[in-house]
């Protein structure tokens, strides 16, 4: 009997969808919009997808992000959000996904995150959140990018920075305190500083 070999799997060449990956036509957020946690996630280790935490609840630590992530420190991007709307839209690809998988912090349903001007402010459970980002640019293409030859997060993943602490629960809900005009009220970097806080750089 001739031995059978296994060709490996290509992750060099993504396949091409028809169209990219975007989640569906939701109404402008407006001061008092409200949505739906449904999950909260972290990773303990950089260059690692997200995991639901068992508990349920994550908790926000001032003006640094999720107590334990790796991604949390000193930077713009201290906490990521993404839509499960968005999500749905992979699940609709074929794609085997699920909260976290994108990376992001906190899943939330019924809110249209993507269409938050800069310097919105959320309550999100106990905490606020003031956002900071929407999407974000792949410098490396992840694992999603080369099953579906798309990812959603770079168009549709939102980020923030931590401005009051609290805990957040699954089931919480994020309601939107106030507009932003389109400016960034933060110090922007490319990756967490060394310092802790940002009280640290302005001392």
């Amino acid at each position: 009997m001739a031995d059978q070999t296994t060709t490996p799997v290509d992750t060099t060449t993504p396949i091409a969808p028809a169209e990219p990956m975007r989640s569906v036509d939701m109404p402008a957020p407006q001061v008092g919009s409200t949505g739906r946690i449904t999950s909260v996630n972290i990773s303990e280790h950089k260059g690692t997808r997200k995991h639901p935490v068992e508990s349920g609840t994550i908790e926000l630590d001032s003006d640094y992000g999720v107590h334990g992530d790796a991604h949390a420190g000193n930077w713009h991007r201290q906490v990521s959000f993404l839509m499960e709307e968005s999500i749905d839209v992979a699940k609709d690809r074929g794609l085997d996904v699920a909260e976290g998988d994108f990376g992001e912090s906190i899943t939330v349903e019924g809110i249209n995150m993507k269409g938050l001007p800069l310097g919105s402010r959320l309550a999100v459970g106990d905490a606020e959140v003031e956002i900071s980002q929407i999407g974000k640019k792949c410098h490396n293409r992840c694992a999603i990018f080369y099953l579906a030859g798309d990812c959603i997060f770079p168009r549709e993943g939102v980020f923030g920075w931590v401005a009051k602490p609290g805990e957040v629960h699954v089931g919480d809900e994020v309601r939107v305190l106030s507009l932003g005009e389109g400016e960034v009220h933060h110090l922007i970097t490319d990756a967490p500083l060394k310092e802790n806080r940002i009280e640290d750089v302005k001392a």
